[in-house]
């Protein structure tokens, strides 16, 4: 299937769905817990997300694919952060606005991360039938709000390695899941919990995150089922595009292109200590 060609519209139609996954949630924590700080703000054309220090998604994600950015919008932006006594954090796509980009060189940013953003275009033919039954032995189910507590923990666990499982992580992930958009996933094995993933529809992208494994149940197909089961759900809504993050070259980059993906851009992330 051929991935679609590339253009600033597209790139705002992506990363826009993917910064309103983050909004939600913060609304959501900010809504449920008054005294989170949670806290958006609209900026540049995109969004300064904080919910909580070094929290995942306390990122800019979204910005300057509206056109020129003005030294008081990205005066704003660090504003932003500096009130909470955050780094500045900024999720960048290569089609923003030459003069945002180079706002990052003038104030002394630094590269901190890539991440590939990976598509797979759907349209009527990749129906529900389309895609295989899980394994012998294993289930995915979308969940309702009465199972997110073990939806967050396991993801969050799945996680482990790469973000401590604290007690501040637990509650913004599920505030996550609790966002209007988000859907809930999880995967068993023989009956034991095994992994976790979420889908988010948004204007016809379906954007698939939050997806890991629980150590003991990994190289057993798992993330592939997960994958398949929200890829269906995204036919079934219409969804014209599914989207997927990853590092470049790592494991989940690979699985997700083996199931049909393709790069479309590389997103990079600035930081600066406020």
């Amino acid at each position: 299937m051929t991935a679609p060609l590339l253009d600033l519209e597209l790139a705002r139609r992506i990363e826009l769905a993917e910064a309103l996954a983050a909004v939600e949630g913060a609304e959501t924590l900010a809504r449920l817990r008054p005294g989170s700080g949670a806290a958006v703000e609209r900026i540049a054309g995109g969004f300064a997300v904080y919910c909580g220090t070094n929290s995942p998604i306390t990122q800019a994600v979204g910005m300057g694919l509206a056109g020129a950015v003005s030294e008081e919008e990205f005066d704003r932006l660090e504003n932003f952060y500096r009130s909470r006594g955050e780094p500045v954090r900024v999720e960048t796509c290569p089609l923003a606005d030459h003069s945002f980009v180079e706002k990052f060189g003038k104030r002394g940013y630094r590269v901190t991360e890539f991440s590939n953003v990976m598509v797979f275009p759907l349209d009527a033919a990749n129906g529900a039938q389309a895609w295989p039954e899980p394994p012998e032995g294993m289930s995915i189910e979308k969940i309702g709000h009465e199972q997110i507590d073990l939806w967050t923990l396991t993801v969050s666990q799945g996680f482990a390695e790469h973000f401590p499982v604290t007690q501040e992580i637990l509650e913004v992930m599920k505030m996550f899941a609790l966002g209007p958009s988000a859907e809930c996933y999880l995967a068993r094995i023989d009956g034991k919990v095994a992994g976790g993933a979420t889908l988010a529809i948004r204007h016809g992208v379906a954007g698939l995150f939050g997806a890991s494994t629980l150590t003991a149940f990994r190289g057993r197909g798992v993330q592939t089922a997960l994958l398949h089961k929200r890829l269906a759900r995204a036919a079934e809504a219409s969804c014209e595009l599914a989207v997927s993050l990853a590092v470049p070259g790592s494991t989940s980059q690979r699985n997700i292109v083996r199931q049909g993906f393709s790069v479309l851009y590389t997103r990079v992330k600035f930081e600066k200590e406020i």
